[in-house]
């Protein structure tokens, strides 16, 4: 799939240093966009740059990747909703951000390939002192859907249901949907909202569940006491 370059803000384009770092991105855009997970010397030699050059600019792989990775996700980080209510919010913000994730899924792959790669050198202790590239934008994001949630689920109980969001949000949900179920673009955004929406309203009926157990002891409590009152 083509994917178009972004067209920068005029700030950005001004004098040869910013767009030097808008070439040398957008060729390692392009690079992961075909599979690659590519190194700074890869974006360099392919943009036309010296090496030492696109190191001033990016000075390791994991650097780099995270900049390609951030230019992918573009709207889904200014994601922002007026919206009070959570499960719209949540819909919401995979309505915006599936399809974008779904555009640039090679680009995202190869960001997760590299943490992958990372992860098994570490183990094998072969990893040395290589800038370790590191994801959790999604934490952030789903926070701020559930912001409305605030006054009903306590700190604990939000943390638990963006966990469990982050499995229904992002590229994995495409690596399991598509490409393991074979599922559509649609199915798989459908698939992902019905789970959302299903989490949401489990989370809050839960609460409401176990808030009403605690009144109606409460009220249990508060007869026997009166009435053993009455006996004494």
């Amino acid at each position: 799939m083509a994917i178009p370059l972004r067209i920068s803000d005029p700030a950005e384009q001004r004098g040869p240093a910013a767009r030097t770092r808008r070439l040398m991105l957008d060729t390692a855009m392009r690079l992961m966009q075909d599979g690659m997970i590519p190194s700074v010397t890869d974006v360099a030699e392919a943009a036309g740059v010296s090496r030492a050059t696109a190191y001033r600019y990016f000075p390791s792989r994991a650097a780099l990747v995270h900049a390609a990775v951030d230019e992918g996700l573009g709207p889904i980080l200014q994601w922002r909703s007026e919206s009070d209510d959570a499960e719209e919010r949540v819909a919401d913000l995979l309505a915006t951000s599936l399809p974008r994730i779904s555009a640039y899924e090679s680009t995202f792959k190869a960001a997760l390939m590299l943490s992958l790669e990372q992860w098994g050198r570490k183990q094998a202790g072969t990893l040395g002192d290589e800038p370790r590239f590191k994801r959790g934008h999604r934490t952030a994001v789903l926070q701020q859907a559930l912001q409305p949630l605030k006054g009903t689920l306590d700190a604990r109980e939000l943390r638990r249901l963006a966990k469990a969001l982050s499995l229904v949000y992002g590229l994995e949900v495409l690596l399991v949907l598509k490409d393991i179920w074979g599922s559509s673009a649609k199915e798989t955004r459908d698939i992902a909202q019905w789970a959302a929406r299903a989490l949401v309203r489990a989370a809050v009926a839960e609460k409401a569940e176990i808030e009403a157990r605690a009144s109606a002891a409460t009220v249990i409590a508060s007869r026997s006491s009166a009435q053993r009152r009455k006996q004494d």
